[in-house]
């Protein structure tokens, strides 16, 4: 996708700490005028370079507590600040000037923003990846997986839903 894009970033990490923890997987859904792809870096390919290259076209990044774990996470444990190279949108302030509070899954109800994998957080995230670092539990990837392109891709549909209420307000 060569044409400027959105992305729509989030991790999985095994933990909540930036010193003991590591990130599993970043899941970035690229999204321009025309196209839209996702990329999943994965385990050993999330590095500075991998990441850095998949964001290359990308004008602004969007998260939701982004701005207090997954970019700060990130800088951490990659070295790159992504506020540094990138606009930044962290979703969840949006959402709570919008009176939409609680974690992501729980605006997602809130605004009817559908998802196939129910009771799936992140506790069941860094369980299914030591299943399949542990147990090579490819199944238990590929759900962590789908689980993450669902986090992203509802991103954007949480972007719209916001965009849409805020065009519906009388200025």
């Amino acid at each position: 996708m060569k044409l400027h894009s959105d992305a729509y970033l989030d991790i999985e990490t095994t933990g909540l700490s930036t010193f003991r923890d590591e990130i599993t997987v970043i899941g970035i859904y690229l999204v321009n005028d025309s196209a839209s792809a996702l990329v999943q870096l994965v385990g050993s390919d999330v590095t500075k370079a991998n990441l850095l290259r998949a964001l290359r076209y990308v004008d602004t990044i969007y998260t939701y507590n982004g701005s207090r774990f997954d970019l700060p996470f990130i800088d951490s444990s990659l070295g790159v600040n992504l506020k540094e190279c990138f606009h930044h949108r962290d979703l969840m302030h949006l959402c709570w000037r919008n009176r939409l509070f609680g974690g992501f899954k729980s605006v997602e109800r809130q605004l009817g923003i559908g998802r196939r994998l129910r009771g799936i957080g992140g506790a069941e995230a860094v369980e299914l990846w030591w299943r399949y670092k542990v147990d090579h539990d490819r199944r238990a990837l590929d759900l962590l997986l789908q689980y993450n392109k669902e986090d992203v891709v509802n991103l954007m549909a949480l972007r719209r839903r916001l965009e849409e209420m805020r065009a519906a307000v009388p200025h």
